[in-house]
């Protein structure tokens, strides 16, 4: 046998991959250079080869703009109707699913849908037909690539409005690459074999140029190299052969709210796919720093769900030092490139991050995307409101008004030489309430007003002595950094203090959920605090026994799901994914649903109500939704494992209770039985040989071991009758004495040498319960301690008035029970062992005993030991019957 080496091994990860794609369609991509290269054509001439070889092949939608060869190829295959009541019939995706052939044929991969559809693209329909198990051929142009639609915007002039994200192209099984020469394609454009003349003339101007073809054509080939190299790496890792692997690089890309950050993702993107490399794209922050406006906060969010959309991997660092914390991740990463943009126009005070990145960066490569000049450089701020504008405006002109009346009362006083410092105290209070735009003015202001009326020649903005404006220059320098810093000392407050509410509302939201006990009130801890943190309604789905999706939790509670609805929430419940209002999947639904989902497990969908105007979710409200989420997912999780754990529990009492049971009714069952078949046997056979004696002595024990298994199927029976709550137990004055008396008497017909003492009370009156349950319990309690306490030992019965109740107590000699055991003696099926080390009993007549003084109102009470260090006391106790007058 050859040992199979880790160097001979095929990659784990390869196969997987492999694996699953076995349970999925296959995707093949027509990929061509321009419009008119025969994809559609040469899509439909194989799809027909397949159809005459017995494949069934239909199409779900093919595009043949006019062209009477295409639309002959496609007239001898099945084609499926499209949907109604749209302008140009729409692909109906339902009715591919019903169909299910082998190979479906769907033209214009990069089309998007009409308003209304499931997914609003239709690369998203063809993902759902791969995800069901079918086969599906499609066509594509080089442009409508997101990574690349810039680049051809700019080679050939003309913007492309629909885009397919690189991750469809990567994951296509094949691509099969269509195409022509610039010369022969325009030929064909001339001859109208691609578009209608108006169409042609346009086209001319536009992608139809030589130039602008061969740009194209070049980009197809290489994506299409790419592809083919990928699957050859995934072919060698699979079957474990040593051969051209890729190179192993990897990129890291540095983006952020400003607007350069989607041209450096674009760039990053295109030299990863050149490269074969994985790449990471990052986005940096600062402790404690100012929150970005809400159209910067946006702008990243774009920009990263662009960055996944082209295949990469996002994450977010927070760090003082952006530029050693990229320097660390890049190590942590093994990253080999980075990629950073350079904003345009240069930094004269202080050095750019790419110029500290390159200065740092050592071994790793570092590419510098250059910015382009854009009309608008500013960064957008929030527009004041009018009494937000009246405090900036009128508290510097207040405060500094306020001290130089101050300063001049001062100053007739007393002389002071450093008043400019009052003034200090303008331009701080401006800075902390109203923030730095007023305490910049304030600053100005304080100039003004200190140098027209505290500066020789006052009255006059002029300077008579030279040493004075170095003064002026320092106070002004002074206020202006004291301004600055006091403000960003505001900005840090104020992002402290929504920290905060954030963070308390998380920890109300964990101690809401901590304190919730059962699914149902988890849920309703979930709905509720979600519409309180996010104001929005809020309704929790989660799959009911059958598998269906159903609403569960609602806050405000009166709200309906209609069936749209409730197919976007099953799609992100089966699909793990958001769906609904403006995601890839019904963006035409009023609610935004996302998945309640752990490490583990799917455990529902949460869906937030959105309103008809309303843009997508602002990211600290996407942020706050997830966090809250993963907290619902995580009491979900806890409240599964406290249920599992629960039906653990009586699973295993019922099969510590169902083994109990066996191994008793294997012994209290064969050993009378077994006396029974041996007593009848010797019977039968001998007969009237046997002498008259023996004769008694045989039936004698039949009698006694059928007593036995009467008693037995009876406890078994009152047993039953206890936990079902059948057995009824009467309410009156009994007397104690005789049922004593009774018991006793019935436990010395079974047991003849069982010795009772008894001790009654004088006078004792009467207890309030059944006589006949009572004589049961003290019956049982009267064999336990014959079992335990030995034949020739003496049972002990006392009875006396404590108070309102009565006590009734039954002692035996034995050795004890520990004290660990008093409580366990009274469940079903326990037995302790007697002294010859042998379980005495079926271990039910305790377990009666209980349950019937439980019945009847009173209580069972085991002491050990009892008297002398031996022995065990088991004590009744019953209300007293009140007395009449």
């Amino acid at each position: 046998m050859v040992r199979q080496t880790e160097k001979d091994r095929p990659d784990p990860r390869a196969l997987l991959q492999l694996a699953a794609r076995e349970s999925r369609g296959k995707l093949t991509i027509f990929l061509g250079a321009a419009p008119g290269v025969g994809k559609t054509y040469a899509m439909l001439e194989r799809a027909r080869a397949l159809r005459a070889a017995g494949i069934d092949v239909v199409i779900g939608l093919v595009e043949t703009h006019g062209r009477g060869d295409t639309a002959r190829l496609a007239e001898a295959i099945e084609t499926l109707p499209r949907l109604e009541n749209t302008a140009y019939g729409e692909f109906d995706l339902d009715a591919a699913l019903a169909r299910r052939p082998t190979l479906l044929v769907v033209d214009e991969l990069a089309h998007s849908n009409k308003a209304g559809a499931r997914h609003p693209k239709r690369h998203q329909d063809i993902a759902e037909l791969i995800a069901a198990g079918i086969d599906v051929w499609t066509a594509l142009n080089i442009q409508h690539l997101e990574s690349l639609s810039d680049l051809v915007a700019r080679i050939a002039g003309v913007p492309v409005r629909e885009t397919v994200p690189d991750i469809v192209l990567k994951s296509a099984d094949e691509i099969v690459l269509v195409d022509l020469p610039p010369a022969e394609l325009i030929e064909r454009l001339h001859a109208g074999k691609i578009y209608l003349p108006d169409n042609a003339a346009r086209a001319v101007d536009g992608f139809f140029k030589p130039a602008t073809l061969t740009a194209l054509r070049e980009l197809a080939l290489r994506r299409a190299a790419d592809r083919v190299d990928d699957q050859m790496v995934d072919f060698l890792r699979q079957s474990a052969v040593d051969g051209p692997w890729a190179t192993g690089e990897r990129l890291l890309v540095c983006a952020g709210p400003d607007q350069m950050s989607e041209k450096v993702v674009r760039i990053a993107s295109r030299l990863a796919s050149g490269l074969n490399a994985r790449w990471l794209v990052v986005s940096m922050a600062r402790p404690g720093a100012a929150l970005p406006s809400p159209a910067d906060a946006e702008r990243l969010e774009e920009t990263l769900r662009l960055a996944e959309r082209l295949g990469a991997e996002t994450r977010r660092e927070t760090a003082a030092d952006f530029v050693e914390a990229i320097l660390r991740l890049a190590r942590r990463e093994h990253i080999t490139q980075i990629v950073i943009g350079r904003p345009a126009g240069r930094r004269w005070l202080r050095r750019s991050l790419p110029d500290a990145v390159l200065r740092r960066a050592g071994d790793i490569g570092v590419h510098v995307v250059p910015g382009e000049p854009e009309p608008q450089t500013r960064k957008s701020r929030r527009t004041l409101t009018a009494p937000e504008w009246a405090l900036t405006l009128g508290l510097p002109l207040v405060s500094v008004s306020a001290t130089t009346l101050f300063g001049l009362g001062i100053n007739a006083l007393v002389a002071l030489q450093n008043l400019s410092m009052l003034y200090l105290a303008a331009v701080l209070l401006s800075a902390v309430i109203a923030g730095r735009f007023s305490a910049l003015l304030a600053a100005g202001l304080s100039f003004v007003a200190y140098n027209f009326f505290f500066i020789e020649p006052t009255g006059a903005l002029t300077v008579a002595q030279p040493q004075e404006v170095l003064s002026l220059v320092i106070f002004i320098a002074v206020a202006l950094a004291s301004g600055q810093l006091a403000a960003r000392l505001r900005e840090q407050a104020d992002l402290s203090r929504q920290q905060a509410r954030q963070s308390q509302a998380l920890l109300d939201f964990s101690r809401k959920l901590s304190g919730a006990h059962g699914l149902d009130s988890v849920l309703d801890a979930i709905a509720s605090h979600l519409h309180s943190s996010l104001s929005r309604p809020v309704v929790v789905l989660t799959a009911n026994e059958d598998g269906e999706l159903v609403p569960t939790s609602a806050w405000p509670p009166d709200q309906a799901l209609d069936f749209t609805e409730l197919t976007a929430a099953r799609w992100a419940f089966d699909k793990r994914e958001p769906a609904g209002f403006l995601t890839g999947t019904l963006p035409q639904v009023r609610y935004l649903f996302r998945p309640i989902i752990s490490a583990q497990r799917i455990f529902g969908v949460a869906a937030l109500r959105m309103g008809p105007g309303d843009a997508p979710l602002p990211a600290d409200d996407e942020r706050t939704w997830i966090a809250l989420l993963d907290q619902a997912a995580i009491a979900l999780d806890r409240a599964r494992l406290s249920r599992e754990s629960a039906q653990a529990s009586v699973a295993r009492e019922g099969e510590k209770v169902q083994a109990a049971l066996l191994s008793s009714l294997s012994h209290d069952l064969r050993t009378p039985l077994a006396s029974i078949t041996g007593a009848v046997t010797t019977l039968r056979q001998l007969g009237d040989k046997l002498p008259a004696e023996t004769r008694d002595d045989l039936l004698l024990s039949i009698e006694e071991e059928s007593g036995r298994l009467k008693r037995f199927v009876a406890n078994l029976f009152e047993m039953t009758r206890i936990e079902a709550g059948i057995v009824k137990a009467r309410r009156e004055p009994i007397d104690l004495p005789a049922i004593i008396d009774a018991a006793t008497a019935r436990a010395r017909r079974l047991h003849n040498d069982l010795r009772i003492e008894l001790s009654l009370a004088p006078d004792l009156p009467h207890a309030l319960g059944d006589a006949t349950l009572l004589e049961q319990v003290l019956f049982n309690l009267l064999d336990n301690a014959r079992k335990y306490g030995g034949a020739d030992q003496p049972v002990a019965v006392f009875a006396k008035a404590e108070g309102k109740l009565a006590a009734i107590s039954v002692t035996d000699a034995g050795k004890g029970i520990p004290e660990a055991d008093l409580e366990k003696i009274f469940e079903k099926f326990y037995r302790r062992a007697k002294g010859d080390g042998r379980p005495a009993g079926t271990g039910l007549g305790l377990s009666i005993a209980r349950g019937l003084m439980t019945a009847m109102g009173g209580t069972i009470k085991a002491t050990s030991p009892a008297v002398r260090k031996r022995g065990t006391r088991f004590t009744l106790r019953l209300p007293l019957a009140e007395r009449d007058n």
